[in-house]
């Protein structure tokens, strides 16, 4: 009995498609990140293999590996997303200890009375 298992085949422009739509980045948004036509990104999902500086720029665009497109393995994908989204999700629970309108006042504040002393010394001229 044979038990060897065939190397999966990598097709980059569909994987592509897998990780943009696993992070949630519509086509429109990928394309105007990279500068390029939905249309192109549609024609990148049917190509087996893709040309290197387009893949780093696609990885930098959705901010994973180049080797996580080159090589995607469904797992490791969804374990290195899911460990950016708990990140981003730590991040993202910052409580702010400050008004941010207060902020705000404080300046607009502070502007006028630059302005009101801007004003003192040109009239004193």
């Amino acid at each position: 009995m044979n038990t060897d298992i065939a190397p999966k085949k990598v097709h980059q422009g569909r994987d592509i498609k897998r990780l943009r739509e696993m992070l949630g980045i519509k086509q429109e948004a990928l394309a105007f990140d990279l500068g390029v036509t939905q249309t192109t990104i549609s024609d990148y999902k049917q190509k087996e293999q893709l040309e290197d500086k387009i893949l780093e720029k696609v990885s930098q665009s959705l901010k994973v590996p180049v080797e996580a497109i080159k090589n995607m393995n469904e797992e490791a994908t969804n374990n290195y997303i899911n460990t950016f989204n708990d990140k981003v999700e730590s991040f993202n629970s910052y409580n702010c200890t400050f008004n941010p309108l207060d902020k705000v006042v404080e300046l607009y504040e502070r502007m006028i009375k630059n302005r009101d002393e801007l004003i003192d010394e040109l009239s004193k001229k």
